[in-house]
């Protein structure tokens, strides 16, 4: 029996100016890009990625995705993870510190690794300071496909996060978020909120792989300011 592939969004500003998170989806790829700047620059940069991103077949893969979306943006610049259905689950793409989780209903694993300085550190065994959890080493303007990060779940649930979420909630707060919630994104967003996030907070909740039989619908929602 084929899976009805659902998805949710939800975004909150926070104390920024601009809200630079952006979401993008399209014959079931979805993708989520983060601006990197408190300006409209950086808001139409993450529009332009995630948009450009959703417009490469997913049978390109996830590569081809994210170096549609390197060229797409011409000024400004963002981080970007984007999901593709693949075999009943998704490859996945992404550059920089946005986020995705698998989600079985009950626990949350992460798929992605940030691309930051402080993961660089972590990685050789030095110290880190808070400053370089904010530091990215990849960015959609900056990074060649060598240094794009991949990888693929057989999960047909997926969460994808900025980092205005996951540097406030940790994974086992989210998992119990995702476990009570109605509408979990919306919960998710405002869980950070409450607990102080300061950054634009932006989830996105996949439920359901999409089949051919029901694809999700085709529709860019840019969530940028």
């Amino acid at each position: 029996m084929d899976t009805q592939a659902a998805w949710r969004t939800a975004s909150h500003q926070g104390s920024r100016d601009v809200n630079a998170d952006a979401v993008a989806a399209a014959g079931g790829i979805v993708a989520l890009a983060d601006g990197i700047g408190d300006d409209l620059t950086a808001a139409h940069a993450a529009l332009q990625a995630a948009t450009a991103a959703v417009g490469v077949p997913a049978v390109a893969g996830p590569t081809a995705a994210l170096e549609a979306a390197r060229k797409a943006v011409a000024t400004g610049d963002c981080v970007l993870v984007v999901a593709q259905p693949f075999g009943g689950g998704y490859r996945i793409g992404w550059v920089g510190d946005v986020r995705a989780y698998a989600w079985d209903g009950v626990n949350l694993r992460r798929l992605t690794r940030d691309h930051t300085l402080a993961q660089y550190f972590r990685d050789h065994g030095e110290e880190v300071t808070p400053r370089m959890e904010h530091l990215v080493t990849t960015s959609v303007h900056t990074a060649t496909a060598s240094r794009y990060g991949t990888t693929e779940t057989s999960a047909a649930s997926l969460v994808l996060t900025t980092d205005g979420v996951h540097r406030t909630l940790s994974d086992e707060a989210m998992a119990t978020i995702l476990r009570h919630a109605s509408n979990p994104a919306e919960a998710l967003v405002q869980a950070a909120d409450a607990a102080g996030t300061r950054d634009n907070a932006t989830v996105v909740v996949l439920t359901g792989a999409p089949s051919p039989a029901n694809p999700m619908p085709t529709r860019p929602l840019p969530m940028a300011a």
